[in-house]
């Protein structure tokens, strides 16, 4: 990646105009797990690990009427759970996982989910992007979510040079306004997955291609990297 020379403060005025340009494009740019409750977003979380959205709203639909609280998920035979969100992958690590962070739940909160950062890390398969969805959805404090979306964008647009997530995390909190960080977040998601994919960016239908300092090709698209 090209090495950014920008100062801070242009930066920070660039960032400002990506934003814009994103709200704009994609207003109605959200989290796209569908859920009611702090617990419902986070067992959709942890079922949407190496899983589209799309399937985790079919599973969880039918999902989300039998389990309630977490005592149901303590409660539910491991076999009988890991049938039932089969089809999203990786179905016995996640079942393991979403009994083990109920059991937490259930041990040091309450059977609640934690409103805060260190309590949310407290519970089995939990990082800072889950946490930060789960902030911003349900307790209104908002944090930046580096998903692959987020992190394969911010190298791009050179916001961050790193891929470790939470460095990536750390670098867009100085260049985003805090009251920015969720929305900030769902609109570069809302881009990678529409514009500005992995392998085929849509560079020439790209909103923001001005203010982007990766190398194109001649035929207006990125050179791989």
């Amino acid at each position: 990646m090209a090495k950014n020379k920008m100062t801070g403060a242009e930066n920070r005025s660039r960032a400002a105009e990506v934003y814009k340009r994103l709200r704009k494009a994609y207003p109605k740019a959200r989290c796209t797990l569908n859920f009611e409750t702090p617990l419902e977003l986070l067992v959709a979380t942890i079922l949407a690990a190496q899983c589209t959205d799309e399937r985790v709203n079919i599973v969880t639909e039918s999902l989300f009427k039998k389990y309630r609280k977490p005592q149901d998920y303590f409660n539910a035979p491991i076999p009988q759970l890991e049938e039932e969100i089969r089809s999203c992958g990786f179905y016995r690590m996640k079942a393991r996982s979403i009994v083990k962070t109920c059991r937490t739940m259930l041990d040091l909160f309450g059977g609640q989910v934690p409103n805060t950062m260190e309590g949310l890390l407290k519970l089995n398969g939990v990082g800072r992007k889950t946490a930060n969805v789960i902030l911003g959805e349900c307790y209104h404090t908002a944090g930046i979510i580096v998903d692959t979306h987020c992190r394969r964008l911010s190298n791009r647009l050179a916001f961050s040079k790193h891929i470790d997530p939470d460095k990536i995390e750390q670098d867009l909190m100085k260049l985003v306004p805090r009251e920015d960080w969720t929305m900030f977040s769902h609109s570069l998601v809302f881009h990678g997955r529409t514009i500005c994919e992995a392998r085929a960016p849509k560079c020439s239908q790209c909103c923001v291609a001005d203010l982007c300092p990766f190398p194109k090709s001649a035929e207006g698209k990125r050179i791989a990297r």
